[in-house]
């Protein structure tokens, strides 16, 4: 029905998450209607760039434009306290909340058998590694609730079992399964500041 060019960017938009058929359609006559030629230069650039630029920090493996992110490369931060995340939006995440000075370690995913995904599938080496270098005291785990992330806790917690490390989680008010995305800032504060000491 459409021709062809704005098929191919309908298809391009439904790619990301959420967009469905109506909203890719909308998307692309926003930008037929909306944007002129310069708009679409920079927003195609700004995406190339983006792909191009970006890559992991060589310490915790947040994402950066350069070889440090900008936790790692602040040298006030306090190494030995490491918040453990799943990715590293949570990073950006828990940053603003502004109530934290130590260090990050993005794992880049959760320990999930039904999903294939094994403890060699995540970087669980490399936070051992940290904890061994820098001697980390404490590691709080800052994940959506499930199995997955319980799974993950356990599985470091018994492999640092012989560390004086004090291990915690965020307490309740994170719903079961929820992606962090969505948690609000007071209550991901909230849940922060009453973390509980993982227990065997």
């Amino acid at each position: 029905m459409f021709p062809k060019s704005i098929e191919e960017l309908i298809e391009c938009f439904k790619k990301f998450p959420g967009v469905g058929q109506k909203s890719a359609e909308r998307m692309v006559f926003s930008v037929l209607s909306d944007f002129d030629v310069d708009d679409v230069e920079s927003f195609t650039s700004n995406m190339v760039a983006v792909k191009r630029d970006i890559n992991t920090c060589a310490i915790c493996n947040c994402i950066t434009d350069g070889d440090l992110c900008f936790v790692c490369a602040d040298k006030t931060r306090d190494t030995k306290s490491l918040i453990v995340v799943e990715n590293s939006k949570d990073v950006f995440l828990l940053e603003k909340m502004g109530s934290f000075n130590g260090c990050y370690h993005v794992l880049g995913g959760l320990i999930s058998p039904f999903d294939d995904i094994g403890p060699s599938d995540i970087d669980i080496d490399g936070l051992i590694k940290r904890v061994n270098d820098v001697d980390v005291k404490e590691i709080i785990f800052v994940t959506k609730s499930g199995i997955e992330a319980d799974t993950t806790v356990l599985y470091i917690k018994k492999l640092l079992g012989d560390k004086n490390i004090v291990i915690s989680k965020i307490a309740n008010g994170i719903p079961v399964g929820a992606d962090m995305d969505y948690i609000d800032s007071l209550t991901l504060e909230s849940a922060f500041r009453n973390r509980k000491e993982v227990l065997d």
